[in-house]
């Protein structure tokens, strides 16, 4: 895992670059995998990759990064990333895997209300998507859309919602 990440760092290559998040994404299906990979400061590598312009390494940075959102302490580091999370949900293609990946990301992170905060400002893009998007994307933003109904505080802002 140490190589990897070392690997993603010092790589321009995009195909190696998706080779790699791949593999670390797989590698985040063993709760163990997910700490090494936060001891190793993985999170920070993985979610630098969000900026990059080429849609196949963004989408396989989220995907990654979704698997390590399944524990708590992950959760905790990958919060800086929410609000860039938002705007690549918010400017990808409709219906793109990069927009669903993401979507996928903040479902994972709205499942406790520590982070609801962050997304509110993405509401009204949230609910174009459900009225516009096809059924994975309506899916994927109404799981985000239930997570954070459930929270009261957020039900202000859900209803404000200009839509």
């Amino acid at each position: 895992l140490q190589k990897l990440i070392h690997l993603l760092q010092a790589t321009d290559d995009p195909l190696i670059q998706e080779q790699v998040l791949i593999t670390l994404s797989n590698s985040a299906a063993f709760s163990v995998n997910q700490d090494i990979i936060r001891n190793l400061d993985g999170l920070s590598v993985i979610g630098g990759m969000l900026s990059n312009c080429l849609p196949k390494v963004k989408e396989k940075a989220l995907n990654a990064l979704n698997n390590l959102s399944m524990n708590i302490k992950n959760q905790e580091e990958i919060k800086v990333f929410i609000t860039q999370v938002c705007r690549t949900v918010e400017s990808a293609p409709l219906d793109s895997d990069v927009q669903l990946a993401g979507l996928r990301l903040l479902t994972n992170m709205s499942v406790t209300s520590d982070y609801h905060q962050k997304m509110i400002n993405s509401i009204p893009c949230f609910l174009h998507l459900l009225s516009e998007g096809t059924e994975r994307t309506q899916i994927q933003v109404l799981k985000v859309l239930v997570n954070l109904s459930a929270n009261p505080a957020m039900t202000r802002h859900l209803l404000r919602a200009q839509v």
